[in-house]
């Protein structure tokens, strides 16, 4: 990415990002990790309202560790993947424990901490204690994808050749590289959509842009099938796990009434719950832990 495109970022996003309360210079360290691991796979606007009441309630990782586990589970809701809420106060115990209540500073050291992996360590890096870290999420690689590669899409993976080109993108100071990296973020979020760009309001259309260079190619063709949602076994968790959250137990009537053409799947979903640590068995049916 060329010195001027950076800039013209940098510039766009101080004009257009939006003011998310965990942008702003008094959120603390925790409560940028929490947004984090709350804003993966699921979207800003659903986040939002959780992040405020999760702040409230729990502004310290003190708070998330000495809760229940069927509050932190209520309290998450249906924000989705409620393992990442098992995690979440996991590392929050680990950070009371290991580290006098404080999220740890460098990215080896966020790592160690359960749930927390490259991404996540990156950003909290990154926007929580402002130093230089490579921050890749699926908005940044489309947007690096299309200016600097000329695709529409980046793979599917990850891959090694995606996070050299992030390095070699990230300014080397280290303001310029925390402004770059929520920048471009932001772009990818606003802009540089997966399904409908919105070109003429990118910033990088006077600097140039590879992808819209090449004519904007279409991406290229993946055998590989989206799995429907209706019908699965993870939508079948997410309701045996709102029935917990709405009245903390649920008989084993309950549970097979999710379903009744298909107790299997049903005994399959529950047995599964348990095994995540998300449901205890009760007497006749599950419960929250």
């Amino acid at each position: 990415m060329p010195e001027d495109g950076i800039d013209a970022v940098i510039a766009w996003f101080a004009a257009s990002g939006r003011d998310l309360p965990w942008r702003h210079e008094d959120t603390t360290a925790w409560a940028i990790l929490v947004s984090e691991v709350m804003l993966q796979q699921t979207p800003v606007a659903r986040v939002l309202p959780r992040w405020q009441e999760w702040m409230a309630r729990w502004p310290a990782p003190a708070d998330l560790a000495d809760a229940t586990t069927a509050e932190v589970l209520r309290q998450w809701d249906r924000l989705g993947y409620p393992r990442r809420a098992l995690r979440l106060q996991e590392c929050a115990r680990a950070i009371v424990r290991e580290h006098g209540g404080r999220v740890p500073h460098g990215e080896e050291a966020l790592r160690t901490l359960p749930g927390i992996g490259e991404y996540t360590a990156a950003a909290v890096t990154a926007f929580a204690h402002h130093d230089r870290a490579v921050v890749v999420d699926t908005n940044i690689r489309r947007v690096l994808a299309r200016s600097v590669s000329g695709r529409a899409l980046p793979d599917r993976s990850y891959s090694a050749a995606e996070r050299a080109l992030a390095t070699r993108s990230l300014p080397r100071d280290r303001g310029r590289s925390v402004a770059w990296n929520q920048s471009v973020m932001e772009l990818g979020a606003l802009v540089c959509t997966a399904r409908a760009p919105r070109c003429e309001q990118c910033p990088l259309r006077e600097v140039g842009c590879a992808w819209v260079a090449a004519g904007r190619p279409a991406p290229q063709e993946d055998g590989r099938r989206t799995q429907a949602f209706e019908g699965t076994d993870r939508q079948m968790r997410g309701r045996i796990m709102a029935l917990l959250r709405t009245h903390g137990a649920a008989s084993q009537a309950q549970l097979l009434a999710e379903d009744a053409e298909d107790p299997a799947r049903v005994t399959r979903c529950a047995r599964s719950l348990v095994a995540d640590g998300l449901a205890v068995r009760a007497e006749d049916g599950l419960r929250l832990p």
